[in-house]
């Protein structure tokens, strides 16, 4: 994973570049490719990977052919294979655990160390959806029978099957859901609290 962030600290790219061995991960000429990669992500803003694999660098060669070179270098397969960019008119938050693991939050109305704090903490939790509302009818429908099944088959009574089915399906929304997480940092402070405390809202997070 490479972040690159604007010097205004407002929008950032993030990309995965993906090799086959924990060796190359950690090699220089390899990490080098992953933050030119990540930069001209930022600089160019394609709307796919195709298209980035076409911008050029500042020695005149497409990050394809960069690619190609890399490859015959370094004997192993490596692949660019997605990419994101995001803009924040308040904090702009980047974490990068590792070299496999990064997230960029967008927070508005947040600082600095609270837009960090949030992205590691979406690196660590991996939650699917913003809050609550923005899980799709589906989703939750297909959750709710999954616990009902569940509940039915402890051979509970009706009746206790749907209080059963309410408490893990609370508990199943903060799991997908930012705003409804427990904080990594704090895990007796929930996500919505942290932010109304701060007077923020998350927007948009990878």
């Amino acid at each position: 994973i490479g972040i690159e962030k604007a010097p205004d600290g407002h929008s950032a790219a993030m990309v995965e570049v993906n090799c086959e061995t924990d060796f190359v991960a950690r090699e220089q000429d390899f990490r080098g490719f992953v933050q030119q990669v990540a930069a001209q992500a930022l600089a160019a803003r394609p709307a796919s990977v195709a298209q980035l694999l076409e911008v050029k660098l500042d020695t005149g060669e497409t990050i394809e052919e960069r690619r190609r070179a890399l490859v015959a270098k370094i004997g192993e397969n490596i692949s660019v294979r997605r990419i994101a960019v995001l803009t924040s008119k308040s904090a702009l938050g980047a974490y990068v655990h590792g070299t496999r693991i990064g997230a960029l939050v967008v927070v508005e109305g947040g600082d600095a160390t609270l837009a960090h704090d949030l992205a590691m903490h979406v690196a660590a939790s991996n939650p699917k959806y913003r809050t609550p509302a923005d899980i799709p009818t589906d989703v939750v429908a297909k959750e709710r029978e999954n616990l009902t099944e569940q509940a039915l088959g402890e051979g509970k009574p009706p009746e206790i099957v749907a209080k059963m089915v309410e408490g893990r399906w609370r508990k199943s929304l903060n799991e997908l859901a930012f705003t409804g997480q427990p904080f990594v940092k704090d895990p007796d402070l929930l996500i919505e609290k942290l932010l109304k405390t701060a007077g923020a809202t998350v927007g948009a997070f990878e």
